[in-house]
C-alpha cells in the first residue's frame, strides 16, 4: 500500500522497497509475476533467486546482499528450504515478511515476531490487486 501524508500542502508518496525471495525469470512462476506488479505500481524491488539472471532491468542476485532499507520480503521459497534465510531475512530488519500461499512456516513467523518483524500470510498479488500492500 502507498503511504501518503501531507507536508507544507505538498502530497508524499512513499513506496515500499520490497525484496523477492526465489525469485525467477519464469513468467509462469508467482516470483515474476510479483516482481512485474510490483514495479507497475512504482515499488522499488531487489531479487534473491537460485540463478543470476535478469527481468525488469533488474538483476536476480544469487548472494545475499546486505540491501538497506527493505520494507518488505515476499517469500516464494517453500518452508522445507527457508531455514537457510532466517539468519539472512532477520538481519535485513524487515517491517514485514510476508508468506505466500505454499510458504506458510509456523517456526519462521514466531522467529520474526519474537524479533519485532511482521509476519503475514497472504498473497503478494492479492494485497497489491486490492491495495492492500
Amino acid at each position: 500500500m502507498q503511504v501518503l501524508y501531507e507536508y507544507k500542502k505538498e502530497i508524499i508518496i512513499v513506496m515500499k522497497k520490497t525484496l523477492i525471495i526465489g525469485a525467477s525469470n519464469n513468467p509462469e512462476r508467482y516470483a515474476y509475476k510479483a516482481a512485474e506488479r510490483l514495479l507497475s505500481y512504482g515499488h522499488e524491488i531487489e531479487l534473491l533467486g537460485l540463478r543470476n539472471d535478469e527481468i525488469f532491468g533488474k538483476v536476480i542476485d544469487t548472494e545475499r546482499k546486505q540491501y538497506t532499507g527493505v520494507d518488505t520480503v515476499t517469500l516464494y521459497v517453500g518452508p522445507q528450504r527457508q531455514p537457510d534465510y532466517y539468519d539472512y531475512v532477520l538481519s535485513l530488519k524487515p517491517r514485514r515478511v510476508i508468506f505466500n500461499p505454499g510458504t506458510e512456516n509456523n517456526e519462521f513467523e514466531t522467529l520474526l515476531r519474537q524479533n519485532g518483524i511482521e509476519a503475514e500470510e497472504a498473497c503478494t498479488l492479492v494485497l497489491l490487486g486490492t491495495g492492500q500492500f
